[in-house]
């Protein structure tokens, strides 16, 4: 299992994204956010097959196909946080925290 809590930024929204696998390659995804672009994938964004994700270019991935849908902003986080719970769920890597920052 990989639970992975995405900060988006200025816009204030998280997501809580769960993802389990029980054979290492389908992910069952569960997510909870409060940016209302992304509530609206949860009908669509339940399973994926972790080797089709990961080995895609990001375009080609259900993830970016479902939630581009939805989502304004092509800069948005929420995106990699899906990926990278996937990863994590089904063995393809281990769970890392990563980060974006802004420096002066």
């Amino acid at each position: 299992m990989a639970k992975v809590v995405v900060d988006s930024g200025i816009c204030g929204f998280s997501t809580t994204i769960t993802a389990v696998s029980e054979d290492m390659q389908f992910v069952d995804i569960e997510f909870e956010s409060t940016c209302p672009h992304i509530s609206k994938a949860r009908e669509e964004l339940k399973r994926v097959d972790a080797y089709h994700e990961i080995f895609k270019k990001p375009h080609e991935t259900e993830i970016y196909r479902i939630l581009s849908q939805y989502l304004p902003h092509v800069s948005c986080p929420s995106y990699s946080g899906f990926l990278k719970a996937v990863e994590v769920a089904a063995g393809l890597a281990l769970p890392k925290d990563a980060s974006i920052k802004f420096v002066e």
